[in-house]
């Protein structure tokens, strides 16, 4: 049962990237949608416990992930998805790692942060793999594109955090599905700052942002899966596999030109990153 919950939340996840279209406020307007909806419906069917602070500080998660998802769309466009997905896991994993160690005290032993650190490495190497391309001038992952993925990731790792601090000083006995409806509210909201922000209002009377609730569907559901049966640090273990579907399926499914050699690059460094992703498991 826990592999297939597994399972459902990788491909969950993994789908978003290929099931999105059209420009980035589009596709994060739909997001919001969708992931409201779907929340919305778990919740009057589940009524999971409500307490304020813990919804107050979900809310906030939610809203400030609109930073790393809007980050990413936006660097489909520049980079393509098969080049945005591993760079974006890679950075994920790293200001995670970090966080853990500096702000909660993870790999409190010394074997911990050996094999920490080990694990690290191994996913800075696999990000410069994988952003490496045959074009001498860096094809579309140069500096500032990528400098643009990473500082939009901080959205993803305070949306990360967030529910470590409810589990740590606000809430110890809380469950995922508590905090899942505040959580995608806080999506909703931010998203629709973005859309109303640049001026983008147009885009929820198009067609494309409401087939982009999709996406926000497989978001909560993938969400509402992992965390519920697998725990926070699992769940982001499998967010990081789901990458390996996701980079593929841009390259098979979207039709994303690489070279032999840049296939090569990307697969290894991929290894690098899942690698390193499931050896912070170990470290404990």
């Amino acid at each position: 049962m826990a592999f297939l919950i597994a399972l459902i939340n990788i491909v969950a996840w993994a789908l978003i990237p290929l099931t999105v279209r059209k420009s980035p406020a589009s596709q994060i307007a739909g997001m919001g949608i969708g992931a409201s909806a779907t929340a919305l419906i778990i919740y009057l069917f589940t009524r999971p416990a409500f307490d304020l602070a813990t919804w107050a500080v979900a809310f906030c998660a939610g809203a400030l992930w609109t930073i790393g998802q809007m980050g990413q769309f936006i660097s489909f466009k520049r980079i393509g998805v098969s080049g945005t997905i591993p760079l974006s896991a890679g950075f994920q994993l790293v200001g995670n790692f970090l966080i853990g160690v500096l702000i909660f005290g993870e790999w409190p032993s010394a074997t911990a942060k050996v094999i920490g650190f080990i694990a690290l490495a191994l996913v800075v190497v696999g990000i410069v793999l994988s952003s490496k391309s045959d074009d001498p001038a860096g094809g579309n992952a140069n500096a500032g594109n990528v400098l643009f993925l990473l500082a939009t990731t901080i959205g993803f790792w305070i949306y990360s955090s967030f529910p470590k601090l409810i589990s740590k000083d606000i809430n110890p006995g809380v469950s995922g599905l508590d905090y899942l409806l505040p959580e995608m509210v806080g999506v909703l909201v931010g998203t629709t700052i973005y859309v109303l922000a640049t001026h983008s209002g147009r885009v929820y009377r198009q067609r494309a942002t409401w087939h982009n609730a999709l996406a926000g569907i497989e978001f909560s559901i993938g969400t509402l899966f992992s965390v519920k049966h697998n725990g926070v640090t699992d769940a982001f273990i499998y967010s990081q596999l789901s990458s390996i579907l996701s980079t593929f399926g841009g390259i098979l499914f979207l039709h994303e030109h690489k070279t032999h050699r840049e296939m090569i690059y990307i697969t290894i460094g991929l290894v690098l990153i899942i690698g390193g992703s499931i050896m912070t498991g170990f470290a404990k």
